[in-house]
């Protein structure tokens, strides 16, 4: 009998840890984006949003240009998700390491949304395209899974 219980203690120990844990996504400014309409992206825009329209998502918080865009991502939070957690898919793919962006630098891959860094000369969807972005896309892949989780 006490064996069922320790069994059970650590069970559910194990079972806790893995539902706690997030996402670390980036929010810089408080916002996914830095506050820009991830559904605008989809548009082939970059647009900040509005703070009359906002909404959290898996503990992010997003803004929106209108309530048609919000709407919009409500309907479909994962289609517009930036991959990565918002960071940038260079820097996962060839360092493994979260770094943050410049939302105005962005791309559309497959129907999702992949976000760059881009400052001090360094722009990293430039790089991402030059080096080859359908294999760095499944280099970020694998890096993301091991350090996507906050800790």
């Amino acid at each position: 009998m006490n064996k069922f219980f320790i069994l059970l203690f650590f069970g559910f120990v194990f079972t806790t840890n893995v539902i706690a844990q997030k996402i670390d996504y980036n929010t810089n400014k408080g916002f996914i984006a830095g506050g820009y309409d991830v559904t605008e992206y989809f548009n082939n825009k970059a647009v900040k949003g509005d703070s009359k329209y906002q909404t959290m998502h898996d503990g992010a918080s997003y803004k929106f240009i209108s309530q048609k865009n919000l709407d919009r991502f409500k309907s479909s939070p994962d289609k517009y998700t930036p991959q990565y957690g918002g960071y940038c898919a260079y820097a996962i793919a060839v360092n493994s390491e979260k770094v943050d962006i410049n939302p105005k630098t962005f791309e559309i891959r497959e129907d999702k949304l992949y976000l760059f860094y881009n400052s001090w000369g360094i722009n990293t969807l430039e790089k991402w395209i030059d080096k080859g972005a359908a294999n760095l896309q499944k280099k970020a892949d694998t890096n993301w899974q091991k350090i996507k989780i906050k800790k």
